[in-house]
């Protein structure tokens, strides 16, 4: 595609004229257009220009000096853009579409709103409740980097030279003035920068009057929007406003039970508070729907690069027909992601980097959903859209789980007794994945938890199973496709034992198992390494058992099992409403009689009443899981509530 030219544009402005000053609307969509081609000293003798499509190119900025000074609707659909500051020059602007630009997150619908005050729609959606988080946001920032700058300024020296005060205080601004979901620091650095630069350039004059917000044509409309309103939503996709019985609200300090003692005779457990109780799986958005089901969480890989067990405070759940993605430390549900007619079961996260036409790196943190119409859904949560579904197999999907070394490689297990690993591959120039069948794993009974196996994930693939415990070779480089089991575990010599359904099964390091089934009462620590050092030529394998911990007899099925990296703790939650908490880190270093049952660390009692306004009669805890850092833990119960609990 050249570039643009004059003739070009009269031919595709409206209305029909001779002369660029007269166009009024200018079609460029669909020209393969690089943010190049945009020559401003063109473009800016459209004087009268007032919209301009620009969808479905290849555009990753605009151009800073366009000089479109009198538009009023802007469409950038289907672009790479990743950066939306440029769009301040067109102060006018009140309609503005950016969908299909997978690089562009929360934080740039904030910038958007903030930068263009006349605003009345983004993507076709009221910009009003946008608008009102906004102003919340940038009315607590201006607060806190205007104390900050009292604290400052208190400590300079008289004699500091002033270009140095000023640049410490722009660095210590940024890096110490924090508020708001990690999903939005993108933003609020973004306004602590621009804050911090008005004060300093009128030498802090703006201290007195920075707690009066300033008055934005859009605020009086906006105000009766809640703040706690959901960040974003998928696109097509009605607003699902969070009545007040599903806002999240906070509880005092649980109470924790058994457990050991510690030196000082008190309890030596961890101190957790619950933050926030949400009912935001609900079908119609009913505060009366306790029915139903929540079954999988997975906290967000961290945004750094090089750290690939590190996670985030975001955390994505499912349970019905949705999926959310939820920020752990305001309770807000960034995201929701519907699917009629679906039940979704579990979900996994993976980190991929992608590379855009212009040869530029982009990570991008990407969620795949399953359920029970047997269908993958790959989800750019952050873009807001489904890129992909894969029709992975023709009954339900019990579990999925991504590859920790190969960021494509995705495993489905289903109720068709296979396993699957997929490579999904990489995006298209439309986003789109063509996925490819790398292995089919075929296994005696329903395979119900999926585990790489930590030492040697491209190599065997471990799963609990209906009938019990298992391990696959999953080798690409042996040539048989499909792939019955190589070894059968067993956890103890009693028929009425082995061969029982394993419905947990974790990683503690990266030798230690821990894995557990109904009824047995018992989760047991065991060790891959001695184990598979005596395997020989066996197809089945007692394992080697390091430590047995005493968990809840109970029979019912499908209390997942989860560990903190990193951490030594094993996690559980139970019939009753309990959270069941193990640190094992005596028990790894001094292995006990295996004999010896070994009680929790602590046990977290579910708090009642519950924070929703009503009474809860079930409250099985059927899923927790914690971030690495365990600063944040999640449980889920078929009570259709999420519970965000974290540590004091």
């Amino acid at each position: 595609m050249a570039p643009l030219t004059p003739q070009l544009l009269l031919q595709r402005g409206r209305p029909k004229t001779d002369r660029l000053g007269k166009i009024q609307s200018l079609n460029l969509s669909g020209l393969q257009l690089l943010s190049e081609h945009l020559d401003p000293n063109l473009l800016g003798r459209l004087k009268k220009l007032r919209e301009l499509d620009l969808s479905n190119n290849l555009l990753e900025t605009l151009p800073a000096n366009l000089g479109l000074s009198h538009l009023r609707i802007l469409r950038c659909t289907n672009n790479q853009l990743g950066d939306v500051t440029a769009l301040h020059q067109f102060p006018e602007l009140e309609e503005l579409n950016l969908e299909g630009n997978p690089f562009l997150t929360v934080s740039d619908n904030l910038k958007v709103s903030f930068l263009l005050p006349k605003l009345r729609k983004v993507n076709g959606k009221d910009t009003a409740s946008t608008c009102s988080q906004v102003e919340n946001l940038d009315r607590e920032l201006t607060d806190r980097v205007t104390a900050h700058w009292q604290k400052f300024i208190a400590t300079v020296s008289p004699g500091e030279e002033s270009d140095k005060v000023q640049a410490d205080f722009m660095r210590s601004a940024v890096r110490d003035v924090c508020y708001g979901p990690e999903s939005l620091i993108e933003f609020t650095q973004w306004r602590v920068r621009m804050i911090a630069e008005e004060l300093v350039a009128s030498g802090g004059a703006r201290v007195q009057d920075a707690k009066v917000p300033v008055e934005r044509p859009q605020a009086a409309g906006a105000s009766k929007f809640r703040a706690r309103k959901v960040a974003s939503e998928q696109t097509g996709d009605d607003p699902v406003p969070l009545p007040p019985s599903k806002r999240a609200r906070a509880l005092p300090p649980a109470q924790a039970e058994g457990g050991p003692l510690g030196a000082d005779g008190g309890q030596a457990a961890l101190r957790l508070e619950p933050l926030h109780f949400l009912q935001c799986h609900s079908r119609n958005n009913s505060p009366k729907d306790l029915e139903t089901q929540l079954w999988a969480c997975a906290f967000e890989p961290a945004r750094e690069e090089g750290h690939s067990r590190a996670t985030s405070e975001t955390v994505a759940t499912c349970g019905g027909e949705a999926v959310c993605v939820i920020d752990c430390q305001t309770g807000l549900v960034l995201h929701k992601y519907k699917a009629p007619g679906e039940e979704f079961f579990s979900v996994a996260w993976t980190a991929l980097t992608v590379v855009t036409q212009a040869g530029h790196k982009k990570r991008w943190n990407m969620l795949a959903a399953a359920g029970l119409r047997g269908m993958v859904r790959l989800l750019h949560v952050r873009a807001g859209f489904c890129c992909s579904v894969i029709r992975a197999h023709k009954k339900a999907i019990a579990t999925l789980c991504f590859s920790p070394t190969h960021e494509t490689h995705l495993f489905t297990a289903s109720y068709d007794k296979r396993i699957i690993l997929w490579d999904i591959g990489m995006p298209s120039q439309d986003y789109k994945f063509q996925a490819s069948q790398l292995l089919t794993l075929n296994c005696g009974s329903v395979p119900l938890r999926l585990c790489p196996v930590a030492t040697c994930p491209d190599d065997f693939l471990l799963a609990g199973c209906e009938g019990g415990c298992c391990c696959w070779d999953v080798r690409l480089d042996q040539p048989q496709k499909q792939r019955v089991c190589e070894v059968d575990f067993v956890f103890s010599e009693d028929p009425k034992v082995s061969g029982q359904r394993v419905d947990g099964l974790a990683f503690v390091n990266e030798d230690v198992v821990a894995s557990k089934g109904s009824g047995q009462g018992t989760i047991y620590l065991w060790s891959w390494r001695q184990t598979w050092a005596g395997r020989g030529r066996q197809s089945v394998l007692p394992v080697v058992i390091l430590a047995r911990l005493q968990w809840s007899p109970t029979n019912l099925a499908y209390f997942s099992l989860s560990t903190c990296p990193g951490k030594n703790l094993v996690l559980c939650g139970d019939e009753e409403g309990s959270v069941w908490i193990y640190d094992v880190e005596h028990l790894l270093k001094q292995p006990p009689q295996a004999t010896t049952l070994q009680p929790p660390t602590q046990i977290l009692k579910w708090p009642q009443p519950t924070a929703l306004g009503q009474p809860v009669t079930k409250t099985m805890v059927n899923t927790v899981v914690a971030n690495a850092a365990f600063t944040y833990l999640t449980a889920l119960t078929d009570s259709n509530i999420v519970s965000i609990w974290k540590r004091c």
